[in-house]
């Protein structure tokens, strides 16, 4: 292949007049041999410019990804490209050295071919990985150094998750290259260079990497622990060269000096959080855990120490460095040995660390006056916290108040001190608030506390609702957020704290103070009984305030606030819902407009998605308004059709969630147009939505049936749909919902003429035996799809089984079904499909003219129907017993006393105990255990109820058994000793137990219509208790 034409065809895709010729010529050359090894070549040229070489290296990495596995074949045609083997093994020889040659942005995307690599070639294709990282980390050419451990942090990255026992070809490896590193880490630590640097964090990366998840205990010995500990310790302890302070300071964190401590303290602090801390680890680690509190934990405290000292003194340290620090140190709190040596320092940290964290900062305000959205957006980010200094700082403070006596009290007193200090700077009175809040959940469960806690809101919060500042009207908004549970023993003061938050959320001009005010007054309404009341007349300028700020900030944790509000207010929304919901699809609209690659969209998706599900909610509340619904339905219809239209895949869940809640009641036209709609993105989009797009389509069938048979192109597309999943590789659980909408629909249809649909259902369902099915789920369903039709029409059904071929099959259609059907009687679960089950072998022993294979199975007949009789029982009482739950929830009392003395330890011996069983449950394999009552439960699908399951049928299998069994007795008697003769004494009992209930449910049944019209309710029906069987055989009189 001759490299000057990929050179040139790369340079194409850089020019946009080109771009498309060029990209043509590579995909057609790209299965070319030798093609993947050119690209290789051309990447690791140092003649080629960059632009080119990086050009090279995305497509590289790009078919790497694609092609490097074997994969199974999309179709038979033609066996799924792989990358040839003489190409691969000229990547394997070569891709090391390219990586350790390679300028930075080339070996960016050249670590990720090489993490591909590994994933499927490591150990088996490629075990000399190993024997090559060991040559270059062993070259006295330092130069190799950098390149050659990024190779093996890919290594290690691809067994991070992995649980140990999975991980020895790694353990393996590590075994030569831990020491090696650590050498290297000795020998280069003298050495503050960036470069050097860069090379000790990359060594710490991969050591993270190697312990995240599982400590291999057989890599660790006492010496080498100590050895790596000492050098941790090392570089969080040494200077940041002072230079480094010309940097700006936003820049200061990405420099190798700050990366490298982060790294180190990421290690520290993981190893203390989940090996060495005793009574909080799985029973492999007690013996780790004990040397490291002991040996190690203090002397590494020391240092973090030091840090935290170097923030109070106001030296820079660099945010992770910061929060990374205070971890380790909250976790040292529970432990006695640790907590001994932090406890003389601990009220200096809440003090000048703490608290300066918790205050509000001139980057903040910054943010606040040049970027408000992007102000809340930060605030409101869950994954700001996980690295954020503040949140660090909030969760040392509630374990160190909460877990050890007197820091409470002291930290207390040091927040009154601010908030009663007159002239005190009110940032500082927001640290002292924030510090107030973060304790509420302590300081509510303490008596001495909890009484004082409505002054403390009526004396220092509500006065800030005036101040000028946004971010303290912010702040009293968000203590009483979080402040919502306590016992108001003044109604006035709950009124104030309403009224005031209810101003701010209408009022004020400043969009975070909104924000926290939206919040505030939602838990307010939703943990104090009076509250709801004292809002109900401002419930219309409050949801629109809502509306406005969702669509202001688009922010998700609002469209939760207006869920809850719309749940709590559901009468007084009602009138507005129709207002509400055109809200709601602008704001929808304007999010999803959003492009993908736009900075926020993953935010933007989860609003959009918190929005759909607020209009869904809208549609439950005003469900019994039909005009209103019908009003509704003409704006979700837009926003379903925007979706649809667009192939926006992300939201298709939802948007069928709301077709689904617009069709219950009825289905009007506007909604029978929306499902060639919903049939063509089927088949565009594949069979990924199908068990989404199942509840609608269950309603097409069930609530306006007489539309569905009006016109056959309706029916056409469904079963086109059930088809398609059942003929392809969509997976089981969709094949099962497939089967069961067939099912749906033959028995919705009994007697409306379906009958030239029948074989096509029957063939489509029995066809699917004929190929693996690993689930018995799946099985029993597609037999129930036969089992319907049975019932549906008994000859029907056994003609469709007669013209029926497979190929490969010489046994007769009929007799597979039916030996099948008796063979997997057991597996079939739940209340409607043993149901069906009873009420397909009714109608077939009720045959006049019975295939031959119904007479060889005779004598398993009522056997099976005295277990499917028992499994009903079994599952109509575990119904009854749902129902007459009650959801008594009691709370029980706080205890009021979880502090630790000094030299106690926090020992978790729930955690330790669930520990313990989740890695005995992670060794078992899974094998199905036999659950007493797992047969009694609902099964998945029977939520997609049918006429046989509709309680105004009076279809009751029990009545219908007992008719049809004495309806033979008295007209077949040959055959009724046929299917008697052989019955145990136990099947015969069971059979009277039976009867007995037939008689029961029909008087019950009788008393329930008289009760309908008005009659008389009988408690206890009277019915006999046995019966005359006439002679030795069994039977119903």
């Amino acid at each position: 292949m001759d490299p000057n034409n990929i050179i040139e065809a790369l340079r194409g895709t850089m020019d946009p007049a080109l771009r498309e010729a060029a990209e043509r010529q590579l995909n057609e050359a790209n299965k070319a041999v030798t093609f993947v090894s050119t690209l290789l070549q051309i990447t690791m040229s140092d003649q080629l410019d960059l632009p080119v070489r990086q050009a090279g290296v995305i497509y590289l990495k790009n078919t790497i990804t694609q092609f490097w596995a074997e994969r199974e074949a999309a179709s038979s045609d033609a066996p799924a490209f792989t990358i040839p083997d003489e190409d691969q093994q000229f990547i394997r020889d070569n891709i090391i050295e390219a990586i350790i040659q390679s300028p930075e942005l080339i070996r960016v995307q050249l670590t990720t071919c090489i993490h591909q690599i590994i994933k499927h070639d490591y150990p088996g294709r490629w075990p000399a990985v190993v024997d090559k990282i060991g040559f270059y980390l062993q070259s006295d050419n330092s130069a190799y150094w950098l390149g050659i451990l990024l190779c093996l942090h890919q290594l290690v990255k691809n067994y991070e998750y992995k649980k140990s026992d999975e991980r020895s070809p790694l353990v393996a490896a590590m075994q030569h290259f831990l020491p090696m590193m650590k050498d290297r880490f000795v020998q280069l630590l003298s050495d503050s260079s960036d470069q050097s640097v860069l090379i000790q964090k990359q060594i710490f990366k991969i050591f993270y990497a190697l312990v995240q998840y599982t400590l291999p205990l057989e890599l660790i010995s006492q010496q080498n622990l100590t050895e790596w500990m000492e050098i941790l310790k090392t570089v969080v302890d040494r200077d940041v060269p002072p230079e480094t302070l010309q940097v700006d300071e936003d820049d200061r964190p990405e420099l190798p000096w700050w990366k490298c401590k982060k790294w180190a303290l990421h290690i520290l602090a993981r190893l203390f959080e989940r090996y060495g801390s005793p009574g909080n680890v799985s029973k492999e680690y007690n013996e780790f855990a004990e040397v490291f509190l002991k040996g190690y934990a203090v002397s590494i405290q020391q240092v973090l120490l030091k840090v935290l000292y170097q923030y109070k003194e106001k030296q820079y340290v660099a945010p992770r460095v910061l929060q990374q620090t205070l971890n380790y140190i909250n976790q040292g709190v529970a432990h006695a040995v640790t907590w001994k040596n932090l406890k003389p320092h601990i009220q200096g940290i809440i003090q000048d660390v703490v608290f300066p964290l918790m205050c509000y900062t001139d980057a903040d305000e910054e943010l606040w006056q040049e970027d408000p959205y992007e102000y809340i957006r930060m605030k409101f980010d869950v994954f700001e916290d996980f690295i954020s200094p503040t949140t660090a700082a909030q969760t040392l403070l509630y374990t160190a108040c909460s877990k050890r006596k007197e820091v409470l009290q002291k930290s207390m007193g040091f927040c009154y001190q601010i908030l009663t200090e007159p002239t005190v700077d009110p940032r500082k009175k927001d640290g002292a608030l924030h510090m107030i809040g973060s304790l509420a959940e302590v300081l509510l469960k303490k008596k001495i506390y909890k009484d004082q806690m409505e002054f403390m809101l009526q004396n220092h919060v509500f006065p800030l609702f005036n101040s000028e500042l946004g971010y303290m009207r912010a702040r009293a908004c968000w203590v009483l957020h979080y402040f919502c549970e306590v016992k108001f023993k003044n109604d006035q003061n709950l009124q104030t704290a309403l009224e005031l938050t209810r101003r701010c959320l209408i009022e004020d001009k400043e969009m975070p103070v909104k924000v926290e005010a939206a919040i505030a007054l939602q838990v307010l309404i939703s943990n104090q009984e009076k509250a709801k009341e004292y809002i109900k007349p401002f419930i219309r300028p409050v949801m629109q305030a809502l509306l406005h700020i969702v669509r202001e900030t688009e922010n998700d944790d609002l469209t939760n606030v207006i869920q809850k509000m719309i749940c709590e207010y559901s009468e007084e929304v009602t009138p507005i819902a129709v207002e509400m919901t055109q809200h709601l699809a602008m704001t929808f609209n304007q999010v999803i407009h959003t492009g993908p690659d736009e900075e926020g969209s993953d935010d933007k998706a989860v609003t959009a998605m918190g929005i759909l599900n607020t209009i869904d909610t809208l549609l439950s509340v005003v469900e019994d308004h039909k005009e209103i619904t019908q009003q509704l339905e003409g704006i979700c219809l837009q926003v379903i059709g925007t979706v649809l239209q667009q192939h926006v895949l992300e939201f298709y869940e939802e948007i069928l969630s709301l077709a689904h809640s617009l069709t219950c009641q009825q289905v009007s036209q506007q909604m029978w147009q929306l499902l060639p709609l919903v049939f063509e993105v089927f088949q565009q989009d594949g069979f990924d939505y199908y068990t989404d797009m199942m509840p609608l389509l269950h309603n097409y069938i069930t609530v306006d049936t007489d539309t569905l048979l009006s016109d056959t192109k309706y029916l056409e597309m469904i079963y086109s749909m059930c088809k398609k999943v059942l003929t392809g590789d969509a997976g089981e659980d969709a094949e099962c919902h497939a089967a069961k909408l067939l099912e749906v629909i033959i028995l919705q249809c009994k007697g409306r003429g379906i009958d030239q649909c029948i074989p096509l259902f029957v063939e489509a369902a029995l066809e699917r035996l004929t190929r693996e099915v690993k689930t018995s789920e799946l099985r029993t369903m597609c037999l129930q799809v036969a089992i319907a039709a049975l019932y549906y029409s008994p000859h029907l059904l056994l003609t469709t089984l007669e013209n029926l071929h497979f190929p490969n099959n010489t046994e007769p259609i009929t007799t597979q079904f039916i030996n099948q059907w008796l063979n997997d009687v057991d597996c079939f679960l739940g209340l409607h499909d043993r149901k069906m089950c009873v009420l397909g072998l009714c109608a077939l022993i009720e045959l006049e003219q019975r295939p031959q294979i119904v007479n060889q199975v005779v004598g398993q007949i009522l056997p099976a129907l005295t277990l499917l009789f028992g499994g009903l029982k079994r599952a109509y009482a575990c119904r009854a017993e749902h129902e007459n739950d009650s959801d008594d929830d009691d709370d029980g009392e706080d205890d009021d006393e979880n502090e630790l003395g000094s030299d106690e330890d926090d020992i978790d011996e729930d955690g330790q105990e669930y520990l313990e069983m989740l890695a005995k449950q992670a060794g078992e394999d899974g094998d199905d255990e036999e659950w007493e009552d797992d047969d009694a439960e609902e099964t998945a699908l029977e939520g997609y109820c049918t006429i046989v399951d509709n309680e105004d049928s009076n279809i009751d299998e029990y009545q219908i058994f007992k008719t049809v069994l004495q309806s033979i007795q008295n007209c077949d008697p040959t055959w009724y000793q046929a299917l008697t003769c052989n019955l145990t004494d136990e099947h015969r009992k069971q059979l009277q137990d039976i009867g007995t209930l037939a008689d029961q449910r029909r008087a019950a049944l009788e008393s329930k219509m008289i009760e309908k019209h008005g009659g008389y309710k009988f408690n206890a029906p009277v019915v006999p208790t046995s019966f005359n069987f006439g002679g030795s055989a069994p039977g119903m009189n």
